[in-house]
């Protein structure tokens, strides 16, 4: 039986110095409502898919926590069954952690989200409301706004003129795209985290410029009534070697401030060395298109700006190692200034970037635990209608089912698609599909002694458009409650609902600040200059 720990002893050893990856194996959707604040979501459905990445270390303790629907067993059984040798689950799950006294928060990378507003307290970050921005921009004044979100959130909706500058390309890109001190920059965001940590990054380094962060982002320009932009890609150019070395200059004195450690290219070797008994996450913050041109072979793809906004997404192991590489260093610098000032793990910044080290390039094969697509049934995509009295079943997010999925398939969550099909009892084949058909043969592999005809649409999703085979949309007849995505304003479905889910999320954000000094919550520490 897996052992079991109590919430105070959990609690205790969330504020020790040893690792420990705290995560709840729940659907997103419920995650999001309900938490432990340090803990990360793992969903069930995805387990062998994200494990590998977020835990690397298998002797590293892990505690499993749910809502007493039993997912954290489960999820035991799992991980003992690919060599974690350390697990405990909470005794209780998070009811127990809330009936000791201790808080929990809804939402999603809560304490990236809760830095930010604290950094926004402790320093005093400038802000302007979208109002202010507007008329700045009316009249005629020299003002850039500089969006800090990744391409594919900037191509969705910006502040008119907006250029997009992730937020670790801030600092090594601001010097050439806005090159006249005089230039009031703004930097903004879809909410509140990206804004203020950007704006307060050129504020660290030195930039010469007045900045602020757009207060609310994107969702403040909405709610007062202005216009968005849709489907731009302005994007900042690529620094000149002037650029770069002003960039540089000026990050490593942020580097200073906050006490960020360099490491060489043997110190990498040790602690490659060491990964059995400390875990080690080696992370490119570079854009996608550089790792992709060249990247060290074990390293990860994980932009500056992302990696603040969302550590728990990546580095699901508490006070593990994080070296983060980047040939111009600047990004790295930035990054690792914040992740300093945020806390949780022990990070350095590789100085020699990617020399002398084995490089890989293209796209990063993510290692997968128990992935035997040579063990299912595999049915070619244009022989899917023809199959008589199937059904048909997509394990893709339920919000991307609804933008887009094969004609036919219904949505359906995997880590209860044994129970369900069981209720069902279908007397056809069933079919499995999602987008490069990994989940699906995952789910095929849970099913295999269900004594259902199963098959994988081969290659997923993506084979199916490749063959030009009909796409739908909607949510038509799901299998089941789908509670895998916890929605954010955007993809609410009216207007009305997406102006109340901005305001009730912002105060949310706002309130972050009171609700992490109570039990159960975090504490950060001040660098003053």
């Amino acid at each position: 039986m897996t052992a079991r720990i109590t919430a105070t002893t959990l609690r205790d050893r969330l504020a020790g110095s040893g690792e420990l990856a705290l995560v709840d194996p729940r659907e997103e959707g419920s995650f999001g409502r309900r938490h432990i604040l340090l803990c990360g979501n793992i969903p069930l459905s995805r387990l062998e898919i994200q494990a590998p990445d977020a835990i690397p270390r298998r002797t590293a303790p892990v505690v499993l926590c749910d809502d007493g629907a039993g997912e954290a067993d489960r999820a035991a059984t799992v991980l003992s069954r690919y060599g974690y040798a350390d697990i405990a689950v909470l005794e209780g799950g998070i009811n127990a952690w809330q009936a000791a006294g201790l808080e929990l928060f809804s939402g999603l990378n809560v304490p990236s989200k809760a830095f930010g507003e604290f950094i926004e307290h402790a320093y005093g970050t400038p802000s302007v409301t979208a109002r202010q921005l507007a008329e700045l921009q009316e009249g005629g004044a020299g003002v850039a706004v500089l969006d800090s979100r990744p391409i594919n959130e900037f191509k969705v909706m910006n502040i008119p003129g907006g250029v997009d500058m992730p937020g670790a390309e801030l600092v090594h890109r601001v010097h050439d795209a806005v090159p006249d001190p005089e230039t009031t920059i703004v930097v903004n965001c879809a909410g509140r985290t990206r804004s203020i940590i950007g704006a307060q990054s050129l504020i660290n380094a030195g930039v010469p410029n007045p900045v602020f962060a757009l207060e609310n982002g994107t969702m403040g320009w909405h709610l007062a009534g202005l216009e968005l932009e849709h489907g731009q890609d302005r994007v900042a150019p690529e620094p000149t070697g002037r650029g770069n070395r002003v960039g540089l200059e000026r990050a490593e004195q942020v580097a200073r401030r906050f006490g960020v450690t360099m490491i060489d290219r043997q110190t990498l070797e040790c602690w490659r060395a060491e990964q059995h008994h400390r875990a080690l996450y080696i992370l490119d913050v570079r854009t996608i298109e550089e790792f992709l041109t060249a990247h060290i072979a074990d390293s990860r793809h994980a932009p500056g700006g992302q990696l603040v906004q969302a550590t728990d997404s990546y580095v699901a192991i508490r006070n593990a190692r994080v070296v983060l590489v980047d040939d111009s260093l600047t990004r790295a610098l930035m990054t690792a200034s914040w992740l300093e000032q945020l806390g949780g793990c022990e990070v350095a910044v590789l100085a020699s970037g990617l020399d002398g080290q084995a490089i890989s390039r293209g796209p990063r094969a993510a290692p997968v635990f128990g992935l035997d697509p040579g063990s299912v049934t595999t049915i070619d995509a244009i022989e899917v209608s023809g199959l008589e009295g199937a059904l048909f079943i997509d394990l893709q997010r339920s919000l991307d089912h609804r933008a887009g999925h094969p004609q036919g398939a219904r949505p359906a969550i995997r880590a209860r698609l044994v129970e369900q099909l069981r209720q069902i009892a279908p007397a056809g084949p069933v079919v499995l599909t999602s987008p490069d058909g990994v989940a699906a043969t995952l789910a095929a592999a849970d099913l295999a002694d269900s004594g259902l005809d199963i098959r994988v649409v081969a290659g997923g999703t993506q084979a199916w458009e490749q063959a030009g085979l009909p796409m739908a949309a909607g949510m038509a007849d799901p299998v089941g409650e789908l509670d895998d995505v916890y929605l954010r304003a955007y993809d609410r479905t009216s207007e009305e609902e997406v102006r109340a889910a901005m305001n009730e999320y912002l105060e949310w954000e706002i309130a972050l600040v009171d609700q992490i000094a109570r039990p159960g919550g975090i504490s950060f520490s001040a660098y003053p200059e």
